[in-house]
């Protein structure tokens, strides 16, 4: 009897929980992206595979993931300037065209038999040039998708969604292809996965952009971006806090592939469990936020994912046994995913419209632009005191992190509020009215509320 209000409440949570997909531009971008993420991630397992196979090198493994996101942290900042002045739906287009072209070079060396070490370094370079322009281009790109501001989080966690969904599915495919045809058909399949988005994006309708400010010197716009970026507190505090578990935290996937073989004693099949079962934490964390229908409180999410991503690598570095620390990996990616899309979204809702791709650009520097540097180091540390000690290393300096942004919180919401009042995030005259008629009764006003 009870089953027709049940079923609307799983019907109401479910349209929430994909409420931006009613914008057209944005469903064509989930379902292109979906699909192609899939190659995404079994190119990268499949890289990891097949440098570690051929160097059984741990040092090697960290610089090809280095090689792949150095020019995210040296050219961002100046692409993100690119993003503000240019069309962003045409940039993408190119990047997603370029990272194809990429792709099959790679399976026709790969599965030619003249790969060498140096066309994976070289070719990881040239990929890593393509996404500094992309990901500030299509992180910005994303809210241009969506009109109620109250949407940019459920659009970035959807967002996010996908990309662990295919997480998830993606190194488990890649296990099987590597152990039954080898890498090659994975970068194979990765640059035929380019035809789902690159014709999602060219579906869709845009709406012709609002003339933007090229007259400006290059230089000029850079250095307002970084200004604006660095003088206010709210953005630096946020991005230092992703770039430092960027560094330390977030390279033990680097170490994947020495944890199956050398700690778990296992093939690629292995890997790519450990890959999806991170996936996997992320994909949850990422519906989680998705489900939320405000951007508020999202500050207390980024200190305790945070807190639970330091948490699971110290656990998982000190486990040897498999099936053991499977769970942790899922909770390291639920941290991860909830600590970055929270980041993301508060950024892009307190960022100014103009200079929203230079924000984009210094979060990629941030996040991806700190990668290489911790995957270097971590393939060093894990070359001299092993990955588990290396691993463990980065999960306390994560918690340190967390511990420091926590102290910094209540000073940060203080400056947000005007933000979100001004945005109608949080309705200022609304509150006052009520505000008032709390006051008279019994027991005083409630608290305000809190904007992050």
């Amino acid at each position: 009897m009870n089953s027709q209000p049940a079923n609307s409440n799983r019907n109401a949570g479910l349209r929430v929980l994909l409420r931006t997909l009613r914008y057209r531009n944005y469903r064509l971008f989930f379902g292109g992206q979906g699909l192609s993420l899939i190659g995404t991630w079994m190119q990268q397992v499949a890289m990891s595979w097949l440098v570690y196979r051929l160097t059984d090198s741990a040092f090697l493994l960290g610089l090809i993931h280095f090689a792949a996101r150095i020019p995210v942290f040296l050219l961002a900042p100046a692409m993100g300037v690119l993003a503000d002045r240019w069309n962003r739906h045409r940039i993408i287009v190119w990047t997603q065209t370029l990272s194809m072209v990429q792709a099959f070079v790679l399976a026709g060396l790969v599965l030619s038999g003249r790969v060498a070490v140096w066309h994976l370094v070289a070719l990881s370079v040239i990929l890593g040039l393509i996404n500094s322009l992309d990901i500030p281009a299509r992180q910005s790109f994303i809210v241009d998708m969506v009109e109620d501001p109250e949407d940019v989080g459920n659009a970035i966690a959807l967002n996010s969604s996908i990309v662990n969904g295919a997480r998830m599915v993606g190194p488990s495919i890649a296990g099987v292809l590597v152990a039954a045809a080898g890498e090659g058909v994975c970068f194979l399949v990765n640059g035929l996965s380019f035809l789902f988005v690159l014709l999602a994006l060219l579906a869709m309708k845009i709406q012709p952009a609002i003339a933007k400010d090229t007259k400006a010197a290059f230089y000029h716009h850079l250095r307002e971006g970084a200004q604006y970026v660095f003088g206010f507190a709210p953005l630096r505090s946020i991005l230092l806090l992703v770039a430092l578990l960027s560094l330390m935290g977030v390279p033990y996937a680097v170490l994947m592939p020495v944890f199956a073989k050398d700690v778990f004693h296992g093939d690629a099949h292995t890997l790519g469990f450990m890959v999806a079962a991170t996936g996997l934490g992320a994909l949850f964390g990422a519906l989680f936020l998705a489900a939320r229908t405000t951007v508020l409180g999202l500050g207390r999410w980024i200190v305790w994912a945070s807190l639970l991503f330091g948490l699971s690598l110290v656990a998982f570095s000190l486990i040897p046994i498999f099936w053991l620390a499977l769970p942790l990996l899922v909770l390291s990616g639920f941290g991860m995913m909830v600590h970055l899309a929270s980041s993301n979204t508060i950024l892009q809702t307190i960022v100014e419209e103009d200079k929203r791709g230079r924000l984009m650009s210094f979060y990629a520097m941030g996040f991806m632009g700190m990668v290489p540097f911790g995957s270097l180091l971590a393939g060093t540390l894990a070359g001299r005191i092993g990955a588990p000690a290396t691993v463990l290393l980065g999960g306390i300096v994560c918690l340190a992190g967390s511990g420091w942004f926590a102290i910094q919180l209540p000073a940060l919401r203080r400056l947000i509020r005007p933000i979100y009042v001004q945005k109608g995030i949080i309705p200022e005259v609304a509150r006052g009215i009520q505000a008032a008629t709390e006051s008279s009764q019994p027991g005083g006003p409630l608290p305000p509320s809190r904007p992050i």
